[in-house]
């Protein structure tokens, strides 16, 4: 277990979580003064921030929390995302679309079509209906993997935040069989400090592939977790010509 992974992991040390796991941190924390440095210095500011009373909530925050809940009432009541099964050299894809634009791809794990369906749903607030591939999402597909490049208008990251399409967007730049870090992309969208939030989007990421969370990589080099598993993204990167020099 890596610094990176117990520092995600702190607060496994408060929760019911997996004994096992909260076994693994406490055992890196006994041996890494660094971390446990960092610990402690997280700890304090927990600790102060709980003595502190709990402020009455003001009239423009209420609003805004009635605003954003009645937004995410309204997409899950809007037109529904049509999920089809296409054939790739991956392996099986199941590709969200509505009207002639994608704004899901998942890679076929064995997963039954219900299992992918309540996948989509709860990552996009929005239904989902099955569907058949239409004959433009095929073509597109089949010239991503022959160019890996794809066209603005045939993607629409229209229900994600500001900050996770600039990062996708971001990584969209990366030339094919090349890696950059999660900090690049940080620096590049003007947000420095938020590599841990890029990495965030990366691991959300709903239309992976077409904005290729498989190109940022560990601040080390490293091809670091994907989704699909690290083994898959090697072979994504080696297929785009990936010769396992990091570029970050």
């Amino acid at each position: 277990m890596r610094c990176r992974e117990v520092e995600a992991l702190w607060d496994e040390l408060r929760s019911e979580g997996m004994p096992t796991l909260r076994e693994a941190v406490r055992l890196h924390l006994r041996n890494c003064p660094p971390c446990q440095e960092l610990y402690e210095e997280y700890e304090g500011v927990a600790f102060c921030l709980s003595c502190l009373s709990a402020p009455e909530p003001s009239c423009d925050l209420t609003k805004k929390v009635v605003e954003h809940i009645a937004e995410i009432r309204a997409k899950t009541r809007c037109a529904p995302i049509f999920l089809a099964p296409v054939t790739s050299p991956i392996g099986k894809l199941y590709v969200g679309f509505k009207e002639n634009r994608i704004v899901f791809i998942g890679i076929g794990r064995g997963d039954s079509f219900e299992v992918m369906r309540e996948h989509v749903e709860r990552r996009l607030k929005r239904p989902v209906q099955r569907s058949e591939s239409p004959a433009w999402l095929r073509a597109t597909m089949e010239r991503f993997f022959r160019t890996w490049h794809v066209e603005s208008e045939s993607v629409d990251l229209s229900d994600l935040t500001d900050f996770e399409q600039a990062a996708l967007q971001k990584a969209a730049q990366i030339p094919p069989g090349q890696v950059r870090s999660y900090a690049w992309v940080a620096q590049e969208i003007g947000r420095p400090k938020a590599a841990r939030a890029v990495g965030q989007v990366m691991a959300r990421n709903p239309l992976p592939l077409l904005f290729p969370c498989h190109r940022v990589v560990d601040s080390s080099g490293e091809l670091h977790n994907y989704g699909y598993g690290v083994e898959m993204k090697a072979r994504i990167l080696k297929m785009e010509g990936w010769t396992g020099v990091a570029k970050v």
